[in-house]
């Protein structure tokens, strides 16, 4: 039985829940918490020395950190990870762009906003801004092209980038001044379907939100 090292308001983790139901792979939830310093003990740090979630506990002991790295490993073997060398490069792409582009910059903003530390990072919003509005761009000519970020159907590089993506509104971009991106994030959501809700941090009453 895999476990997956879970925080339920994490976008990243967020991709794991999506990809393993729809493969249809049972898995174990073990909740960290992560403003109580949960993913600093030493018994995490062994799991990912990263100290962040998620992490993927696999069936001969050994753990995977790193939302995209587990999604290949998810997905290897389905629909979701292109078998054409090409296709599965460009699905990397996506996967690479989405960790420097859209998580550390929209998935920043987001958390900032929601929780109430975006006046203590006000020094950086302007130039997490001016990036989250590159990445959208780029993401709106390439949707211009193909119904989805790999071809025709979806795959991990759609449920990567959608995971922030999606959510952009929560820290003041307009999906709607992107109109190939909104009609994807349409297609995506449709694919995907029902049964995996976005979390707020309020949940989490350590998190400030």
């Amino acid at each position: 039985m895999l476990t997956l090292y879970d925080y339920l308001p994490s976008q990243n983790a967020w991709k794991i829940r999506v990809l393993l139901g729809l493969v249809g792979i049972a898995y174990e939830t073990r909740m960290v918490s992560i403003f109580e310093g949960e993913s600093r003990t030493e018994a995490f740090l062994t799991l990912n020395p990263a100290g962040a979630v998620p992490v993927l506990a696999v069936e001969n002991g050994q753990a995977i950190a790193e939302s995209n790295a587990i999604l290949v490993l998810v997905a290897e073997g389905t629909p979701y990870l292109p078998v054409d060398r090409l296709a599965r490069a460009k699905a990397m792409q996506w996967l690479f762009f989405e960790q420097y582009y859209v998580e550390p910059v929209i998935g920043s903003l987001r958390f900032w906003t929601l929780t109430g530390r975006l006046e203590r990072n006000q020094a950086l919003v302007a130039g997490k801004r001016e990036a989250g509005v590159r990445a959208l761009g780029a993401l709106e000519r390439s949707l211009r092209e193909t119904p989805f970020l790999v071809g025709d159907t979806l795959t991990i590089a759609d449920i990567a980038v959608y995971a922030y993506s999606h959510r952009a509104g929560d820290c003041g971009f307009e999906l709607a001044d992107y109109p190939a991106v909104e009609a994807w994030v349409e297609r995506v959501s449709e694919a995907i379907g029902p049964g995996y809700p976005v979390y707020p941090y309020s949940i989490d009453p350590h998190s400030g939100g």
